[in-house]
């Protein structure tokens, strides 16, 4: 087994691509066949196989998550106590609560086995800018 961690930079909520990365790990560990673990060391943020092609599905994948856990401040939201980290805490606990926050990807011949339109982000529901980290474990087959 190898592992390694990627960090990720952010700067508000955002889906960050990180597909790139990972495949360059695995060509650099000349990884066969197995399967790739991500898991992101952190309860705020999620992670995500999503379509890479339209910057709109994003968007709109965005535009949902805030729907359904807008700020601390919405008046809809007025029954969380966790307030203590700003009015997007909770919330992004809530967000981070429903998507993934592990991915598993087979991997053929040291490739990642998604499809044409397929990567891998890290989904950040926080405001500020933060630096996240994604533990990644190859395991050959």
């Amino acid at each position: 087994m190898s592992a390694t961690r990627f960090a990720i930079r952010t700067h508000g909520p955002a889906c960050y691509e990180f597909t790139a990365k990972v495949a360059a790990w695995l060509r650099a560990l000349g990884a066969g066949d197995g399967v790739v673990t991500l898991f992101v060391r952190h309860t705020s943020c999620s992670l995500l196989i999503q379509e890479n092609a339209d910057p709109d599905v994003q968007r709109d994948l965005l535009a949902w998550l805030e729907r359904i856990a807008p700020s601390a401040d919405h008046p809809s939201m007025d029954y969380l106590t966790h307030r203590a980290e700003g009015p997007d805490d909770m919330p992004a606990h809530l967000k981070a609560a429903i998507l993934p926050v592990s991915l598993q990807v087979p991997v053929a011949h040291g490739r990642m086995e998604l499809g044409i339109w397929q990567g891998i982000y890290l989904v950040e529901h926080r405001a500020r800018p933060h630096l996240r980290e994604v533990a990644a474990h190859f395991q050959a087959g």
